[in-house]
């Protein structure tokens, strides 16, 4: 669902806000390069030295004062699959 007074152009920066998953209340700053927000952002994650791409979507977006800020949801689904830290096996 999102908020259909909030408008972007082309340059405008806005803020991602990540919700579950391994960047779980994290933030980040974006440009829009089309005057709109991503459908979906893929972020590299490290754990324990091995990088995973993870997939955070469906974005609401809303407007505070004058910064637009869009909310994303991890979709374990459609990432690489994290290791549970358990089953890990050390190489010490």
């Amino acid at each position: 669902m999102t908020d259909t007074n909030v408008n972007l152009t082309k340059g405008d920066e806005y803020i991602v806000f990540y919700k579950q998953g391994p960047y779980d209340n994290q933030t980040d700053r974006r440009i829009s390069t089309d005057g709109s927000w991503d459908s979906e952002v893929t972020v590299l994650v490290a754990l324990d030295g091995k990088e995973t791409q993870v997939v955070y979507n469906n974005p609401i977006a809303h407007r505070t004062g004058d910064q637009v800020q869009v909310t994303y949801t991890w979709d374990a689904a459609d990432g690489e699959p994290i290791e549970d830290p358990d089953e890990r096996i050390s190489e010490h």
